[in-house]
């Protein structure tokens, strides 16, 4: 607390130095970032005092050069979940051997609280399928009620990438399955062709405390073999046999299992900060421009952060991601203020929170809006606009997204040393995505992913400056320009709106890519084709390219393409590192529904 305090002091000391012009300046810009980039901020993540730092630094700066809070504060407070872990009273036994914790054995995330007593049945994968393609049920002629069951995780042709297994082989299928025939809890075990290792998985917060109702854990193979020991079988076996003959084997365990379960998931609170500019015209003042960028990071880093090093445990300064982007907003909004009488629509200005985690800022603002949402007329998103290359390309997106958006881009680029990449959907990997959704014409402005991208090396002295402060003028222009016009954008579909709520169980990730299925060097994945319209393809993967990382996680050959893939979820927004003429480039690839 004591240094928050001398940190809070300090920011409020900085304030006499802003405001002081009131155009766009690269000095200007590069104090802000510097602030929001340090190491005393530690990587600003959601709910730290890092995070709170770069909040009051934003409000204080807002309340300086005259914006209004939205409400009665500048604050907009809302709950997200960091963090999942099981708890310490979490027990297992089998039989009259008792599983360590963490050790031995694990609750999954969609684990229930509960406690269960029971006899466990042994159902193969857990697969219950019947398609043209697939006759398979594990549960056949045996009862499963009331008891455990103990399940193979994934599927018995891991070597096939075009298995028809795979849409049935994640964890969460197989447990509502496993529920639907009535089992009262699942016990999940890795056989040695998916894990050598045998490797207990972690538990990640996914910004939802739901479960399943029912205790599911996860037990290493040493554990599973105490279960199936009155059997004569060992895991290895049975795996085997089921790869081999592709058929059920269940069958009854005889072996009685003891277990409390229970995830804790730590909840912190966090804020956007908004603040408004009142519009000088009486007819269009209630009508507002919304101009956002995300303010937190990824912290320290380290597994489940969504760090590309997630071994690497330090500072994540996120110059680029996204202090570039609340600078941006920053200098903008002052440079409005200056200009406030030619401005006929308020403006909102809004730096989102728990970004990184989920869009859960601006998804927040957008249902708990503090307007009527239908009075927001259009939505200038800005992250990660720090690293405008040689190409003087600025990538923009949402243009489809109203019927005069790319006219209305065309208009003013001729004015600027750019050059525009246009992508038409509205749906995407930052926080404009929360307003399509509210079908609210948006525009998303970046000079795109690097290889510095969710790593300690975005840092500030790798920020072009110059080309900030030039795409930060075009942007203000375009922004004044929706301010001051009386007509309104004609909002228009444009791609997919959102994720699906409901669980699916036939959903599988796909890039949209043809592998080149000959190339064994270990060297990365070929792809010899592109589909037109996927996620490849919107994502800028082209012919010829080498897939060397997904994630961060390398990738040599088609079976690590496959095992990375398969640990992906539908809708979420990934990375891949491709060589291509024998250059490096890392690329943003929002995945399908």
């Amino acid at each position: 607390m004591k240094k928050f305090i001398i940190s809070v002091f300090f920011t409020v000391t900085l304030l006499p130095l802003w405001a002081q012009n009131p155009e766009i300046t690269q000095k200007e810009l590069k104090e802000y970032i510097a602030y929001l980039s340090s190491d005393e901020l530690k990587g600003r993540k959601s709910g730290t005092e890092g995070g709170m730092l770069a909040a009051t630094y934003i409000e204080t700066y807002f309340k300086k050069i005259g914006l209004k809070p939205l409400g009665k504060s500048y604050f907009q407070y809302f709950d997200v979940v960091i963090s999942a872990d099981a708890d310490e009273n979490c027990t297992f036994k089998a039989g009259n051997y008792t599983a360590k914790l963490k050790e031995d054995f694990t609750p999954l995330t969609f684990s229930s609280t509960a406690e269960l007593n029971a006899d466990v049945v042994f159902v193969g994968y857990g697969f219950d399928i019947n398609t043209d393609d697939i006759k398979w049920n594990d549960y056949t002629g045996i009862d499963v009620k009331g008891k455990w069951v103990l399940i193979l995780r994934a599927d018995p042709e891991l070597d096939n990438p075009d298995s028809k297994f795979i849409p049935y082989s994640n964890e969460a299928s197989k447990v509502l399955t496993a529920k639907g025939k009535g089992a009262a809890g699942v016990i999940f075990v890795s056989g040695t062709k998916l894990d050598k290792r045998d490797q207990l998985m972690k538990l990640k917060a996914d910004q939802t405390e739901s479960n399943f109702g029912l205790p599911v854990v996860q037990v290493k193979r040493s554990v599973a073999n105490k279960i199936l020991e009155k059997s004569g079988k060992t895991v290895v076996d049975l795996e085997k046999n089921l790869n081999t003959d592709k058929k059920p084997a269940s069958f009854d365990c005889n072996t009685n299992v003891s277990a409390f379960t229970k995830v804790n998931f730590k909840k912190v609170k966090t804020q956007n900060v908004v603040a408004f500019l009142k519009g000088s015209d009486k007819n269009l003042q209630n009508e507002y421009i919304v101009i956002g960028a995300h303010y937190d990071h990824l912290g320290m880093g380290g597994w489940g952060s969504s760090s590309r090093m997630p071994d690497s445990v330090g500072v994540h300064h996120g110059a680029d991601d996204n202090a570039s982007g609340v600078a941006s907003v920053m200098e903008i909004a002052e440079k409005m203020v200056k200009n406030k009488k030619q401005l006929k629509r308020s403006i909102i200005f809004i730096a989102f929170g728990a970004e990184e985690i989920g869009l859960i800022g601006s998804k927040f603002f957008t249902e708990h809006p503090t307007v009527n949402i239908k009075d927001i007329k259009a939505m200038i998103n800005i992250d990660m606009v720090g690293r405008l290359k040689p190409s003087k390309e600025l990538s923009v997106g949402g243009v489809g997204t109203s019927k005069e958006g790319e006219e209305l881009l065309n208009k003013y680029i001729k004015n600027y040393d750019l050059k525009l990449g246009i992508s038409y959907d509205g749906f995407g990997p930052s926080d404009h995505a929360s307003f399509y959704i509210k079908d609210i014409p948006v525009f998303f402005f970046s000079t795109g992913a690097h290889e510095d991208y969710h790593t300690p090396l975005d840092v500030i002295e790798k920020i072009n400056f110059n080309g900030l402060k030039t795409l930060d003028d075009y942007i203000y222009d375009m922004a004044t320009y929706l301010a001051t016009t009386d007509k309104n954008l004609t909002f228009q579909d444009a791609g997919p709106k959102g994720r699906s709520n409901k669980p699916s169980r036939g959903m599988k990730v796909k890039l949209g890519i043809m592998p080149n299925f000959t190339k064994s060097d270990n060297k990365g994945l070929g792809i010899d084709a592109v589909t037109p319209g996927g996620p490849a393809f919107k994502g800028g993967i082209k012919k010829g390219d080498v897939i060397t990382a997904i994630e961060g996680a390398p990738v040599h050959n088609i079976y690590e393409y496959m095992n990375r893939l398969g640990k992906l979820k539908p809708g979420q927004t990934i990375t891949v590192d491709v060589m291509r003429d024998g250059k490096k480039e890392v690329l943003l690839i929002q995945l399908d529904e």
